[in-house]
């Protein structure tokens, strides 16, 4: 079985990928869930600003690596039924730690897409918007504090998403081929 794991800045297309992938039948495991189900635990609304608290409070108690860690008992729970698709991944840590667990299974694809045309989508978007400042902040947050460099530089594939979703999809089916 294999795990895909989705790497890139926000807004960069990872969930389109994961929804090709989920339609190639791959199970797909959302890190930023622990995030959502933490902030609701808290009793509070989902935004920028309560995600990133819980965001950081997660990866002070648990690590660098907290998502892996907290997301493996979904990965291997799903790699009894079928291949698994990680809706963003973020840190070299988490990297590491799913390379040292899942060895040669463990394949990442980096999703790219022009800071411009990042920012555009993140503040059309219906769930989780972010203005332009935010989204800039958040990404010197991903790249400064979280590590978020390593693994897009270490993926097995990339996906240009700079064009249109018809060349997303294609491409992402075009790995999914390779990965049969």
């Amino acid at each position: 079985m294999n795990v895909i794991a989705l790497v890139g800045m926000p807004g960069s297309g990872k969930s389109e990928v994961a929804r090709v992938f989920e339609s190639g039948c791959y199970h797909k495991v959302r890190f930023g869930d622990i995030t959502d189900e933490e902030v609701k635990k808290r009793g509070l609304k989902l935004s920028e600003e309560n995600e990133k608290v819980a965001r950081e409070e997660l990866r002070k108690q648990y690590g660098m690596a907290a998502y892996a860690i907290l997301n493996l008992p979904r990965i291997e729970s799903a790699l009894k039924r079928s291949n698994v698709v990680i809706d963003g991944l973020y840190s070299w840590e988490e990297y590491k730690f799913l390379k040292d667990k899942l060895g040669g299974g463990l394949k990442v694809v980096a999703v790219w897409s022009p800071p411009a045309l990042r920012y555009a989508r993140l503040s059309s978007r219906t769930v989780r918007p972010l203005t332009a400042g935010e989204a800039v902040a958040r990404d010197c947050a991903e790249i400064e504090n979280v590590n978020k460099g390593g693994p897009i530089a270490m993926a097995d594939f990339t996906i240009n998403n700079s064009t249109s979703l018809d060349s997303l999809v294609e491409q992402a089916n075009n790995i999914i081929k390779v990965l049969k």
